[in-house]
């Protein structure tokens, strides 16, 4: 089958097709093309798009007909997984080791899996530098077992990946980050495109069209100003 797309200008353009226009099959596929830079990755994200390929393809836009979304102040742990944690030495801070979540979500998929390819790496550590790419990581005492990262977009935090190398860390980086996330004003978790493991953790499908509309809402209105400071969320006290 022969697919058609538009291309994205490089060299900075940050113009992006209304994401209604995506492919239905493949479903989501809107453009490709671009240079990763970060004025087109926040366009992107602020229009509900993201990119997404594999080694060797250009680089490829997508917009699906069904996000996985976490509503922040919805989640809710298990009672096995808050029992686990009170029992467990493991530590969760906030912005305290991006750079390293973001290589260890690349490096603990096999290559043959993974999307974090260099480029993209090199991309997310720049908006980590410009203040738009944040973690979440979990320690059990001083090693790095789990953690996610993502981009702040107003209200909005779209995830990218996470990782966990021990017991449910995966797990408690984003059920203390809910928790940190509503207390910081935040209202919506972005989780691109749905999973079973999303699905088990409580995220929920939403049409493309009412993600769009509350995205429009949201990403200009901030999150506390203090939502995104290098802090311990929870655990035993950080050093």
């Amino acid at each position: 089958m022969t697919i058609y797309l538009p291309e994205l200008i490089p060299s900075h353009s940050t113009v992006f097709p209304n994401i209604e226009n995506a492919l239905n099959n493949p479903d989501g596929l809107l453009i490709m093309g671009g240079d990763l830079s970060s004025a087109q990755l926040i366009s992107a994200y602020q229009h509900g798009i993201f990119p997404w390929y594999s080694d060797g393809d250009p680089i490829l836009w997508w917009s699906p007909s069904v996000r996985g979304v976490f509503f922040p102040e919805q989640f809710s742990p298990s009672k096995s997984l808050k029992k686990f944690f009170r029992k467990s030495n493991y530590n969760v801070t906030l912005n305290k080791a991006t750079y390293q979540v973001i290589d260890l979500c690349a490096s603990t998929r096999p290559k043959e899996e993974t999307w974090i390819m260099p480029e993209m790496i090199k991309a997310y550590k720049t908006l980590v530098d410009l203040g738009y790419c944040h973690s979440v990581e979990v320690w059990n005492d001083n090693e790095l077992i789990g953690g996610l990262y993502g981009l702040q977009i107003g209200q909005v935090f779209c995830g990218e990946s996470m990782f966990s190398l021990q017991t449910n860390a995966s797990k408690i980086a984003l059920w203390k980050f809910c928790e940190h996330f509503v207390s910081s004003n935040g209202k919506l978790i972005d989780c691109q495109m749905m999973n079973p493991h999303l699905e088990s953790l409580g995220a929920q499908e939403m049409k493309r069209s009412d993600f769009k509309t509350l995205l429009e809402e949201l990403h200009v209105k901030p999150a506390s100003s203090d939502c995104y400071l290098a802090q311990t969320l929870g655990g035993s006290s950080f050093s």
